[in-house]
């Protein structure tokens, strides 16, 4: 796809996955239009400001404000092309123990996107999921799960409205804010890493291959998909293992909403999945396009019924060598044991 000329806006731009977007859309596609970064925190859009100036960037905007508020999102949006909804509460034993500003910022923030891009003749829009939001146990989950029920149902609500919702799911990134490496690396200089259980499983999966996940959905979504990647998982053993072979590993206990394994796709999901090659698509129950042909254009093809994809029961594994050399590559290039 070509997004010269285009005007994109991505919520929550100024963490993890919004500076690794930024910066591929600048490096591949230098005459963007305009480019928001819209987030609610002034310090992060201070500090990207200084790696991306104006003076050499102008294509980029600086937007302070919230999901929660409806008409900072309208405004923002006038004029913008394409949406990439990064914007969450992502903490699980933050949502926790915060349960309404999760339930305002993730299911509210998303309904106000969703209407403020219906007013504003956006033509695509693309939001971030989680593993956790597939057969949730925690809150956190349970939002992103409406979350993406929202996006996909705004397809149908759109009237003859032309604007394309989809939504993207996938597991851990690596090394992203608040992960499990950072925290690693950083508790390996203290002799000691805390395991919550010795048998967790997660997938994972690099800042890149997020990108270039949202931007298949923006190129590819007919409407309505909830798209997750084939991914490897990697065991919670082996991080430790990998990041800190002589440190002592105490295990403390799961945290509160905390799974051993993540789902990305559950078995009752397996009546509308469909196999695409480097990806899976679940479609929604209801959809505006003819299911043949959509399944002609990308020659997919239907998972078994009770198909489930699960972190533990995944064949794609990183070794512990694997983990080493991508925590180099990605992370930390000073990275040794």
């Amino acid at each position: 796809m070509n997004l010269n000329n285009k005007s994109i806006l991505i919520t929550g731009g100024t963490g993890s996955f919004g500076r690794a977007f930024v910066d591929r859309v600048l490096t591949d596609w230098p005459n963007i239009e305009r480019l928001v970064i819209y987030s609610r925190d002034e310090q992060k859009q201070y500090e990207m400001a200084q790696h991306y100036p104006r003076s050499k960037f102008p294509m980029i905007r600086y937007f302070i404000g919230d999901v929660r508020d409806y008409n900072r999102l309208k405004r923002a949006l006038n004029g913008i092309d394409y949406v990439i909804h990064a914007a969450a509460m992502k903490h699980v034993h933050i949502a926790e123990y915060n349960p309404d500003e999760c339930v305002k910022t993730n299911i509210g923030g998303a309904e106000n996107l969703v209407q403020a891009c219906l007013s504003n003749g956006v033509k695509k829009v693309v939001a971030l999921s989680t593993d956790k939001a597939a057969a949730p146990i925690n809150l956190y989950g349970a939002t992103k799960l409406v979350s993406d029920k929202l996006f996909i149902a705004a397809n149908n609500i759109r009237g003859w409205n032309p604007i394309i919702f989809s939504v993207v799911r996938y597991g851990n990134v690596l090394g992203s804010n608040g992960s499990v490496i950072p925290f690693f690396l950083k508790k390996r200089k203290e002799g000691v890493l805390p395991i919550t259980n010795t048998d967790m499983t997660r997938f994972t999966i690099t800042l890149n291959d997020g990108v270039n996940m949202v931007l298949h959905a923006l190129e590819h979504a007919w409407g309505g998909e909830l798209f997750v990647p084939k991914i490897p998982s990697y065991r919670i053993m082996d991080v430790a293992e990998a990041i800190g072979p002589d440190c002592e590993k105490k295990v403390i206990g799961l945290r509160p909403g905390e799974k051993i394994h993540e789902e990305m796709i559950t078995s009752s999901d397996s009546f509308y999945t469909y196999d695409l090659g480097k990806y899976f698509s679940i479609l929604p129950s209801q959809h505006r396009w003819d299911l043949n042909d959509y399944v002609d254009h990308f020659n997919a093809k239907k998972v078994n019924i009770d198909f489930r994809y699960n972190s533990g029961e995944n064949v794609d594994w990183v070794s512990v060598d694997d983990l080493r050399t991508l925590i180099k590559n990605h992370i930390d290039p000073q990275f040794s044991i």
